[in-house]
C-alpha cells in the first residue's frame, strides 16, 4: 500500500502520518507546500521530523493543478487521504481563500488523481459535519467540494469516499481551538471567557480518529459513500470546559455566556456511530473524560519540558 497524505502538517496529519509509517508494508508520501522544502523557511513539526527519513515528500500548492498533478505522479499512490484545508481554526475566513484552498484545491487533487485512476484504489476526502447546513465559509466551501466528489464517484463509479470528522481533539491541537485554549487558561489559573456553551458536539479523541482512518483504507465502500467519525455521544461545550477546570483544579473558572455565540452554529452535531460500525467495523474507544485527562497531562508535560 502506497499512501499519499495531504495536510500532513496539520493536527490530524501529524498524528496519522507517524501511525501509517509504523504499519508493515505501507509506504507513506506526504504532499506539502514549497515552504517546507528548506528548513530555514518552515521546519516540519517534530512528529514528522522524527520520521523524516521514512517519508517520501512531494511538493505542490494544491491551488495549482500542474504542480498538483506532478506531485501525484511522483508519489504514485495506491491510496490518497486528503486532509488539507483552510479554515479549520478560522471558519469565517474570506470567500476567496475558502474557494481557492477548499474547492479549487480539492478539485485539482481529484483531477490529478483521476488522471492516474488506474493505479489509485481509493481517494478519501476529509469532511466536516458543518457541511450539512453550510454554517460558515469553511463548511460551505467543503460542501461545494464534496458535490464534485459525489459527481466523480457516481458518474465514473470511482472509489472516492468521505471521512466526516466530528469534534476531534487531543495533544498537538492548535492553541486557538477550544480544548487547548481552555486548558492553557486553567493551567495558568485564569478565568476563561466563553459563549453560552450550549452547543452539543460529538468529541472524538485523536488516537481513535487515526485508527478509524486506517480502518477505512481497506474497507469496501460504495462510490461517494461517507463514513462518520465520532463517538455517537454528545456533550455541550460548557460541559467540556467545566470538566477541564475540574481536572486541572486551581483558581480560574469558566465565564460562561460572556462572549456571543457564533452566528449560524448548529445546536447539535452527533455522528451516526451505529452506521459507521456497520460500514467499517470501527467505533471510538476513548471516553471524553479519559481523552481530556490524556490531553491535559500531555499539555502539562510540554510546559514542564519547556
Amino acid at each position: 500500500m502506497k499512501v499519499l497524505v495531504t495536510g500532513a502538517t496539520g493536527f490530524v496529519g501529524r498524528a496519522l502520518v507517524p501511525f501509517l509509517v509504523q504499519q508493515p508494508e505501507v509506504e507513506v508520501s506526504i504532499l506539502v507546500r514549497e515552504v517546507y522544502s528548506h528548513v530555514d523557511l518552515r521546519p516540519f513539526p517534530p512528529s514528522l521530523q522524527a520520521i523524516r527519513q521514512h517519508l517520501h515528500v512531494v511538493y505542490a500548492d494544491l491551488r495549482n493543478f500542474r504542480l498538483t498533478s506532478r506531485a501525484v505522479a511522483e508519489a504514485q499512490p495506491s491510496h490518497v487521504i486528503h486532509l488539507a484545508a483552510a479554515g479549520v481554526t478560522d471558519p469565517f475566513l474570506g470567500l476567496d481563500t475558502a474557494l481557492r484552498h477548499n474547492l479549487n484545491g480539492t478539485l485539482n487533487l481529484i483531477r490529478a488523481c483521476f488522471e492516474k485512476r488506474q493505479g489509485i484504489q481509493q481517494l478519501i476526502i476529509a469532511r466536516t459535519p458543518g457541511e450539512r447546513t453550510s454554517m460558515n465559509m469553511y463548511a460551505a466551501s467543503k460542501a461545494a467540494a464534496w458535490n464534485f466528489c459525489e459527481m466523480y464517484g457516481r458518474t465514473h463509479q470511482w472509489p472516492i469516499h468521505g471521512a466526516m470528522i466530528f469534534q476531534a481533539y487531543g495533544p498537538g491541537q492548535n492553541p486557538r481551538n477550544l480544548i487547548p485554549a481552555a486548558t492553557a487558561a486553567a493551567q495558568s489559573g485564569q478565568d476563561f471567557p466563553m459563549t453560552s456553551g450550549t452547543q452539543r458536539r460529538d468529541w472524538l479523541y485523536i488516537d481513535d480518529l487515526v485508527a478509524g482512518l486506517w480502518t477505512m483504507l481497506p474497507a469496501k465502500l460504495a462510490p461517494a459513500e461517507t463514513v462518520e467519525f465520532g463517538s455517537g455521544v454528545a456533550a455541550s461545550v460548557a460541559e467540556v470546559v467545566q470538566q477541564i477546570y475540574e481536572i486541572v483544579g486551581g483558581a480560574g473558572r469558566p465565564l460562561i455566556g460572556t462572549l456571543p455565540n457564533r452566528p449560524g452554529e448548529e445546536t447539535t452535531q452527533i455522528a451516526n456511530a451505529a452506521k459507521t460500525k456497520q460500514q467499517i467495523n470501527w467505533q471510538a474507544n476513548t471516553p471524553l473524560q479519559n481523552g481530556l485527562k490524556q490531553t491535559i497531562n500531555k499539555f502539562s508535560r510540554l510546559i514542564t519540558d519547556s
